[in-house]
């Protein structure tokens, strides 16, 4: 039989391969990526470049596209990304590039598709949360705003813990927003915002 499905989310097709990652339940999935849209606080004129770091098969990135200026997703399942390449095809999306390799490197290289100072970063790590090296390339990227998506809240706590506090810390946690993907479990996905303090600070002060 055919190798992958197909499903709509957000008015948007996407192909989904065996050993790619795909929310479930499509149809908070739409709620969740709304949270999303609205976490990153992209501003008009579609002028921000978004780095889509753990992207799977690019649902969030393709979701946000439409308000952009670029999206760079990266991933480090190649099945994954074959998928979001094609699901860009498949709605004729052509601001959305897919990379795929481990995310702190490939987020951090210098070469022509790397996206050295994006505007938005979204992270949407497995239940692992990220990496050392994740974390601090989100220390260092120069982002104004960090939107974290989990499905372990002792991971995420972890993780902003590493963001914002402590010496050198360079984001301050703006809000945390829990969605009910999985109905009757004591399971959810949480979409954090992290704003970078100096930014933060400089507008409080006008």
């Amino acid at each position: 039989g055919t190798p992958y499905i197909h499903d709509v989310l957000g008015g948007l097709k996407f192909r989904i391969s065996p050993g790619s990652f795909f929310q479930t339940n499509t149809r908070q999935a739409e709620v969740l990526y709304d949270v999303v849209r609205r976490a990153a606080g992209l501003r008009p004129g579609a002028v921000d470049t978004v780095l889509d770091l753990y992207c799977g098969t690019g649902t969030i990135g393709l979701s946000l596209a439409g308000e952009c200026r670029r999206v760079l997703g990266v991933e480090v399942l190649e099945s994954a990304i074959e998928d979001a390449r094609a699901n860009a095809a498949l709605n004729a999306i052509s601001n959305v590039e897919f990379l795929c390799a481990d995310a702190p490197a490939a987020a951090a290289a210098a070469s022509p598709t790397a996206v050295t100072t994006p505007d938005v970063v979204i992270v949407d790590p497995a239940r692992g949360g990220l990496t050392l090296d994740a974390a601090s390339f989100l220390s260092r990227c120069g982002a104004r705003r960090v939107v974290y998506v989990s499905c372990n809240v002792a991971t995420q706590a972890r993780d902003l813990d590493r963001l914002c506090n402590g010496s050198g810390a360079p984001f301050r946690l703006v809000s945390v927003q829990p969605v009910d993907m999985f109905p009757h479990t004591d399971h959810v996905e949480t979409v954090a915002v992290l704003d970078r303090k100096e930014l933060t600070t400089a507008a409080a002060a006008m």
